[in-house]
């Protein structure tokens, strides 16, 4: 995969050198580029932004170095064998990152971020690209940052390691949360490794039973519980065709059953003393 970031802070993308996504950048798995957009301004001040139309406070971003910027990079990647690019344009504004979206930008050969500063960029770059090729909008949360460097390494992060071979253990993503498949809508249970006990605290003694079917329903529990105490919008949102018996007993235990009136719809509502809240 190729990865393109375009920013008027490259310093901040520093940590892609390092941990799992700098060890695939040396294993030549990932090709990293980072460009400062300042190198495509043209004033002595080196200018990116301007005040806004309309009035308002804050300053936006400017179209002409972001376009020289991008043209720039197409180019060069086209020259250097990378197809089928897509631009990432993390912003408050746009859908929500998901792993399900991950892996989807993990198939695609070639990524451009456009991480943003101030009130953001003109729209009409974005709709220029688009014409071109596919525009990702990204929100990585309901929270707006300084600028869009730290969305950049969070996607990055996500979507490297989906890479074959990037990650030691292939199996490794399989159970995480949100994984697609069993998990798409969970989170994962709690985990534990040496020593059995550490300040007076056992492990639970399935995980030692060595029963593979056992601990497999437990990590199961485990996922349903966590996801009911911490995300219960993702039980809401599930399909109950995706809940075996097992899973049904557990939610039933935890106060959940599926609506008959929304089981056609992936809709659950939750009990709370036999009366539906």
């Amino acid at each position: 995969m190729r990865l393109d970031v375009v920013t008027i802070f490259p310093e901040y993308l520093e940590p892609l050198n390092v941990s799992l996504v700098g060890k695939a950048r040396a294993r030549g798995q990932l090709d990293v580029h980072v460009h400062d957009l300042r190198d495509w301004t043209y004033d002595r001040h080196n200018t990116v932004d301007d005040t806004p139309y309309g009035g308002g406070p804050g300053m936006v971003m400017k179209t002409d170095p972001w376009g020289d910027a991008l043209d720039t990079v197409l180019a060069d990647g086209y020259e250097s064998g990378a197809h089928a690019p897509a631009l990432i344009v993390p912003t408050p504004s746009g859908r929500p990152f998901t792993q399900e979206l991950a892996v989807e930008l993990s198939e695609r050969p070639w990524l451009i971020f456009t991480p943003a500063r101030y009130e953001g960029i003109d729209r009409r770059v974005m709709d220029e690209y688009a014409t071109r090729l596919p525009v990702y909008e990204v929100s990585i949360g309901d929270y707006v940052l300084a600028g869009g460097e730290a969305a950049v390494l969070v996607v990055t992060e996500a979507v490297a390691r989906l890479l074959p071979g990037v990650l030691g253990n292939a199996e490794s993503h399989r159970d995480d949360s949100f994984a697609p498949g069993a998990m798409a809508n969970l989170l994962e249970g709690p985990v534990y490794t040496k020593p059995p006990v550490w300040r007076g605290r056992d492990i639970p003694e399935v995980l030692l039973s060595g029963h593979h079917g056992k601990i497999a329903r437990w990590r199961r529990d485990e996922a349903l519980k966590r996801t009911t105490a911490h995300r219960p919008d993702l039980i809401e949102r599930c399909d109950p065709k995706a809940f075996d018996k097992k899973d049904r007993e557990m939610l039933s235990i935890l106060g959940w059953a599926p609506d008959p009136d929304g089981e056609p719809y992936g809709r659950f509502w939750r009990r709370a003393e036999g009366v539906e809240e």
